[in-house]
């Protein structure tokens, strides 16, 4: 769960008022500026947001009449109002500070600009907020290409993954991998801390990648984008053979793209995720060797069939 000490302690807030509801927790990545509150209209008011005031907000409040500055603010501070952010180090009303004491409304100063703020803050609340969900696998960077290795226990996943760290690529998760939503379409995966750099091998244990191969070889966090599925090798089952067939994997509320691997003894696996990763970024790229084939063999079909009808 987030809260509002979360916030303080990741960017350096300087806290003046409401301490005791720094336990507040967050949970709306939305941030407001209460201009019309300011003025007076609270019939939609936000008030679970994390509510920021700059110049704009307080220079307004500073051309209210006197009997209302008090009331104005009070109904600022509510029970479920994570905090109260004055930017760019402008002095807070006496009558704030009073308000978010007497609420225990965490009231903290940032000198920084309120649009950057807005920015930061955003970015953050969205990472720590997303929608998140566990899967068993093996996460490795490829190329430049975050690579999610599945397929039931014990069919190679992790030897795969260790023959991949001793091509110069780098780990990110062993068995266990952490995934969130951050925006649409974009998955983060990362390793629970407990086995952060660790890799487990059947036969030798638990070894730590990062001290046998360096801090080269791992990475904390990585964008999802290809899914390799692992399967023992099925000979009733058939293969795709060209590449046309698109699989895709829907983790949460994204679909990435899935290939499924056949696995028996020769067939080197670390070397074919190699290639689906490099053949990955061809088709970011707009170069799809499938397609291409196929064109190819319609025209030499047609071509044929011409021939044969003009003989």
């Amino acid at each position: 769960m987030l809260t509002t000490k979360d916030l303080v302690d990741n960017f350096n807030l300087d806290v003046i008022a409401g301490e005791k509801g720094l336990n507040r927790p967050i949970h709306n990545t939305d941030i407001s500026r209460p201009g019309l509150e300011m003025a007076g209209y609270f019939s939609h008011y936000a008030s679970n947001r994390i509510q920021l005031l700059g110049t704009t907000e307080l220079s307004f409040y500073n051309l209210l009449p006197v009997d209302e500055r008090e009331g104005r603010l009070r109904k600022l501070c509510r029970p479920e109002t994570p905090a109260i952010i004055i930017t760019r180090g402008l002095e807070a009303p006496e009558e704030l500070i009073q308000a978010s004491e007497a609420t225990d409304t965490p009231l903290m100063y940032i000198d920084e600009a309120t649009t950057r703020v807005m920015g930061r803050f955003t970015t953050f609340l969205e990472h720590e907020l997303a929608n998140s969900t566990s899967l068993h696998g093996v996460l490795v960077d490829v190329y430049g290409v975050g690579v999610l290795i599945t397929g039931d226990s014990g069919i190679g996943k992790s030897e795969t993954a260790l023959e991949l760290v001793k091509r110069g690529h780098r780990l990110v998760a062993d068995d266990n991998v952490e995934i969130k939503e951050i925006n649409k379409n974009q998955l983060i995966g990362k390793p629970p801390k407990i086995i952060e750099h660790l890799l487990e091998i059947r036969g030798l244990g638990i070894i730590n990648i990062m001290t046998l191969f360096g801090a080269g070889s791992i990475l904390t966090q990585k964008r999802i984008r290809l899914n390799i599925n692992l399967e023992t090798w099925r000979q009733d089952k058939l293969y795709d053979r060209v590449g046309l067939n698109e699989e895709t994997l829907r983790i949460l509320d994204t679909e990435i793209t899935k290939k499924t691997i056949p696995v028996r003894p020769g067939r080197n696996v670390a070397v074919i995720i190699e290639v689906a990763a490099m053949n990955y970024r061809l088709n970011v790229m707009g170069i799809n060797t499938a397609e291409e084939f196929n064109e190819r063999l319609n025209a030499e079909i047609l071509k044929n069939s011409q021939h044969k009808g003009e003989v």
